[in-house]
């Protein structure tokens, strides 16, 4: 699967991202640290990209995300309306 920035997102992007958000809110009112939760999403987020597209396609998604940070975009992501909006950003 190529990887595409100037693609437009998938039509099931929103959906995925209000069932993450759900999944999130279920693992914090069971009383998951966050970071435990963030590094569980982070980890399968991974797993799910390595099966679907080879190593390097994978490392370019990840500079993109750490780009985003180191420009600081995550600052304006914070006001948004949750996990799914700030990942349907990266």
């Amino acid at each position: 699967m190529p990887l595409d920035p100037g693609a437009d997102a998938p039509d099931d992007l929103s959906h995925a991202g209000s069932v993450v958000d759900k999944a999130i809110e279920y693992m914090i009112e069971q009383g998951i640290a966050p970071i435990s939760v963030a590094s569980a999403l982070l980890g399968g987020a991974l797993g799910m990209l390595s099966r679907s597209m080879d190593d390097r396609a994978v490392a370019q998604v990840l500079r993109s995300a750490l780009a985003s940070v180191e420009a600081g975009e995550l600052e304006a992501m914070r006001a948004d309306d949750g996990p799914a909006a700030t990942a349907a950003k990266l």
